[in-house]
């Protein structure tokens, strides 16, 4: 049962257990555990298996753990203490893995940043945030900023690593050579540590006691339920218990193959909690080998399908959309996938029927936000996978649908509703905003907590919920409400469309209106009027897009690949 506080719920108000598949168990125990416990007991079990590789340098577990242990120890020769914070402002690479599980050992509280940040956005963190060390690489596009930081924010000291330190031979030696200016010119100064010293030490870190419940391991960043960058405090049991419950719902490793030796894609950058739980800690909890690259591209990614034969690939829905319409998708060996998981995002039917075709591999929707950890729900990969839902609740966590207005009364089956949810994964709140995390963790009648995440979903008899949208993004048009996902989702039925974002403008005589940006496939062809006709019996005249602006380029996404509504809306001339 959820660990925050349990429920006033019976088993049988929860629909989802009349056929919850035979693994995983719904009632599984998740005793309180630690990440770094569960990569030690990896490291123990592993040895000199192959754990990580890095644009062909590749890395066991002894190594891993070696480089983690020593990390954490060079902390705390610098002071650093349990519960201060570190940042880590890094692309993907050894140093992600070892930092992060490193500041974890001390008890400090890991500090993520995205690598594009500008000045003022990194600015804010580090003092919202109270970061005192920033981990980053000697590239010109990181350390640049963060010297800046070192003079204008509470920032105190930069812990360095030379990226050609780990690229694999004769790629370390040509780096410097090819690439002199993406390497940093770092000036001198005591508030600097370069990774090679900060490691240089006897690898015995002193053991700190940890509160799993409690004790904070990550503050993770997240525009949330109310659009301010805010701090979701995580502690050490939210991404154990994240990365347990994920792993309940992989598939076996097959032990006739390769003795049961299984790889991850990890194609996202492992700043964002979505690949941190599912790319990272549930990679290192199973055992599997981390095959990752610095940033996405998307020939970069196929060729390491190719080449590397990983079995499991988490993803965003735009990763998938762009696999299926690479022009030489069919020069690519992609048969080892046999498992993928996509979150982030809605995940367009369309977009997963096509991958699954070209692949042969089982695409499941999961479902979840920063302040779940990140993982709420997914399609079962043991039971029913039903297209266009996000599947079933994770074992020990309950999915509510609750009126949004009185934010108390559970909403009937078929009904929309709010997404809310408890379970081990929940947040502990806001990093210093009381108001915020007491409008989103609201008690229940039992004393628990809920989460409140912002989004309209039903659920159905079985216990699948289907999102309708968020809250925020909801369209009123006359009175009427259009949630963008369910035109997005039509206007994807046509074969010639690419990439679509629907959202609603101000119009002075409707509230708003309903406009869709739209790309087509290379060398298709498609007028307002044809994709009108086409959607005339999809949807209903209401929620027929008003404006239609098609694009030769591929629409704004976030980071980590996320169609990006916020930003194209901010494009308007009159928004």
């Amino acid at each position: 049962m959820p660990q925050n506080k349990g429920s006033p719920m019976t088993d049988q108000t929860y629909p989802w257990l009349k056929d919850y598949p035979p693994k995983p168990d719904w009632h599984m125990d998740i005793p309180p555990g630690l990440m770094t416990e569960a990569l030690e007991k990896t490291a123990a079990r592993k040895g000199r298996e192959q754990a990580f590789d890095f644009l062909g340098k590749t890395y066991d577990w002894t190594s891993l753990m070696d480089g983690v242990n020593r990390f954490a120890a060079g902390l705390q020769k610098l002071g650093v203490q349990k519960g201060q914070k570190v940042g880590l402002f890094l692309p993907n690479c050894p140093l992600s893995l070892i930092a992060y599980y490193g500041i974890l050992k001390t008890g400090a509280t890991v500090v993520n940043y995205n690598p594009l940040y500008v000045r003022d956005e990194l600015a804010y963190q580090i003092e919202d945030s109270e970061t005192d060390i920033m981990v980053t690489l000697d590239l010109a596009m990181l350390t640049d900023k963060m010297e800046e930081m070192l003079s204008d924010t509470r920032l105190e000291r930069l812990i360095i690593g030379k990226f050609a330190e780990m690229l694999p031979f004769p790629k370390n030696l040509l780096f410097p050579l090819l690439k002199k200016s993406d390497i940093a010119n770092v000036k001198p100064s005591e508030r600097i540590t370069w990774l090679s010293d900060l490691m240089n030490n006897d690898g015995q870190p002193a053991k700190v006691e940890i509160d799993p419940l409690e004790d904070v391991a990550l503050l993770q960043y997240t525009g949330g339920t109310t659009g301010t960058p805010k701090a979701a405090m995580l502690t050490h049991m939210n991404i154990y218990a994240n990365a347990v419950q994920a792993y309940a719902n992989f598939p076996e490793p097959d032990m006739s193959v390769d003795n049961g030796h299984e790889k991850m894609l990890a194609a996202l950058p492992f700043f964002h909690v979505f690949a941190m739980t599912v790319c990272l800690n549930m990679a290192v909890l199973a055992g599997m080998e981390i095959v990752t690259i610095p940033r996405f591209d998307l020939n970069d990614a196929l060729n390491l399908i190719h080449k590397k034969k990983p079995k499991y690939m988490p993803a965003v829905p735009a990763i998938f959309s762009a696999m299926n319409n690479h022009p030489k998708i069919a020069d690519y060996d992609l048969s080892s996938l046999d498992f993928c998981i996509s979150g982030g995002a809605p995940l367009p039917v369309e977009v997963k029927k096509k991958f699954e075709e070209k692949t042969g591999c089982t695409v499941v929707e999961g479902y979840g936000l920063t302040e779940s950890s990140p993982v709420a729900t997914v399609n079962p990969p043991f039971g029913e996978n039903v297209a266009g839902s996000i599947g079933l609740p994770l074992p020990g966590t309950i999915i509510e649908i609750i009126d949004p207005d009185d934010k108390t009364t559970a909403m009937p089956i078929g009904e929309r509703g709010e997404v809310c949810i408890r379970g081990p994964q929940v947040m502990k709140g806001y990093f210093n905003r009381p108001n915020e995390t007491a409008n989103v963790l609201r008690p229940t009648d039992d004393g628990g907590l809920r989460l409140h995440t912002g989004d309209i979903a039903t659920m159905d008899e079985r216990g699948y919920t289907f999102i309708v949208d968020r809250i925020k993004d909801l369209i009123i048009t006359n009175g009427y409400n259009v949630y963008p996902r369910h035109v997005e989702e039509a206007i994807y039925k046509h074969p010639n469309v690419e990439e679509c974002i629907v959202a609603g403008l101000p119009d002075a005589n409707r509230g708003e209106i309903v406009k869709a940006w739209i790309k087509l496939k290379e060398g298709r062809e498609l007028t307002a009027d044809e994709l009108r006709s086409f959607l005339e019996e999809k949807i209903s005249k209401i929620e027929m897009p008003r404006r239609i602006e098609f694009r030769d380029k591929p629409l704004p996404k976030t980071m980590i690949g996320k169609l990006s509504r916020k930003d194209i809306v901010a494009e308007e001339p009159s928004s």
